[in-house]
């Protein structure tokens, strides 16, 4: 799968380039691995419906296809999208609004 393309601004070049300890730690952190999760829709169900789910059960969720899907880091949105096909025939995510500020009151 492709790699997002990022610009780089000057100000963004010049804070890499910065040696003191703060910017090598702050630096550091952007290599940490993070799961990204991609929430396509929900449904209520029951402990006896689940119970009675078997292989080839079908649970209709609350969304559409079409409908925008939600991009999350713990629990904490990031950005929406929308679903697409990749060239490699699986599934992707096309961002298509980053959020604001995430969650900031609740940390």
């Amino acid at each position: 799968m492709a790699n997002p393309e990022v610009a780089s601004s000057d100000e963004e070049i010049l804070d890499r380039r910065d040696p003191s300890v703060e910017n090598k730690v702050r630096r550091s952190i952007f290599g940490v691995p993070v799961t990204i999760t991609v929430s396509i829709g929900q449904k209520r169900l029951s402990v006896s419906e689940i119970l009675d789910l078997r292989p080839d059960s079908v649970v209709a969720l609350t969304s559409r296809i079409e409908d925008p899907v939600s991009l999350t880091v713990d629990d904490r949105l990031i950005a929406k999208g929308e679903l697409v096909e990749t060239e490699e025939g699986g599934l992707g995510v096309r961002i298509t609004e980053i959020a604001e500020e995430p969650d900031a009151d609740h940390g």
